[in-house]
């Protein structure tokens, strides 16, 4: 599913963009982030779907040389334990994935560089070349080896990244998120189970209503937010912070003043971490040392407030 940490990112860039285009119309901000979001969950099944496009090109390579003119005995008695993965077949059938992979126009047809640049870097990895060597066989062998693919070669791949972006805007920045599901949905196979446990969009159906409030508190209350950031910064000239740190800030205000059950300390660790990602090589500091100033004062004052044990 959809971590909440994604669904904060999502909103931190709608909200930039927001601020960038110098927009006023926040349903169609809104709408555009429910689209990213949708987007993300696409990606997941297109990931998924592209395991056995891979294996497919690899049995390709082994047809071919076996109809070569001067074949070895290599060529002629492949070792097939890759194209017999049987985890990947089991996604290969999976009705469930084709169909949705075929409803929203999801494809690699048009893609047989990156499935070979894949390929290629595959088989010169020390883990494929010692599954390769392993002579028994399992089925939750073949699911770690399949979720290793994902998170070892797909996370790296800079053609990957090219042609995610390439089909649609909001991919390449959800990949590394989409690639952990895909491959906590292989590592969750069982080869007893029919089905394949595919993981639903969101965690909770209180995820997106979640999204959505935060979007709007963050817009709404921007002004106000960014207020209390020019004050509890007096030794920085705020007109001269990197524009995501603001927005970051104000997000992270926005979901400590807006959703009483969420733990202080899950908001300032969430947006902390983030800015690590998303702003300058110092922001993380910086944001720890505002956020915490304001927080601390919210909560003393009473317009920050907590429910429930542990919250603070």
């Amino acid at each position: 599913m959809l971590s909440r940490r994604l669904l904060r990112v999502k909103v931190i860039k709608a909200v930039y963009a927001h601020l960038q285009t110098e927009a006023d119309n926040i349903p169609v901000t809104e709408k555009n982030l429910v689209t990213s979001i949708d987007k993300a969950y696409d990606l997941y099944f297109h990931i998924l779907a592209l395991l056995p496009e891979i294996v497919r090109y690899a049995e390709s390579r082994q047809e071919i040389a076996r109809n070569k003119m001067l074949a070895t005995y290599e060529d002629l008695h492949p070792n097939r334990k890759f194209v017999e993965n049987k985890a990947i077949a089991r996604i290969d059938e999976c009705e469930a994935i084709n169909n949705y992979c075929k409803k929203q126009g999801l494809k690699w047809s048009n893609n047989t560089d990156l499935i070979k640049n894949i390929y290629t870097t595959l088989i010169e990895e020390p883990f494929y070349q010692r599954y390769m060597a392993n002579e028994s066989r399992s089925f939750r062998e073949d699911a770690e080896f399949a979720a290793d693919i994902l998170l070892n070669i797909l996370e790296m791949n800079e053609l990957l990244d090219s042609a995610l972006e390439d089909q649609n805007i909001f991919w390449s920045d959800d990949l590394g998120y989409i690639l952990t599901m895909a491959a906590r949905t292989m590592t969750s196979m069982r080869e007893s189970h029919e089905q394949i446990k595919l993981l639903p969009k969101f965690k909770s159906d209180e995820d997106l209503d979640y999204a959505k409030k935060l979007l709007r508190e963050s817009i709404i209350h921007f002004k106000d937010n960014h207020q209390l950031i020019d004050e509890h910064t007096n030794n920085w000239d705020v007109e001269r912070l990197a524009l995501m740190d603001i927005v970051i800030l104000v997000v992270a205000l926005a979901e400590a003043k807006s959703f009483a059950s969420i733990p202080v300390k899950v908001t300032m660790n969430e947006f902390i971490d983030i800015s690590k990602y998303y702003s300058t090589p110092s922001s993380g500091n910086f944001i720890n040392g505002v956020l915490d100033k304001i927080i601390s004062k919210g909560l003393a004052e009473g317009w920050i407030f907590k429910t429930g044990k542990g919250l603070l």
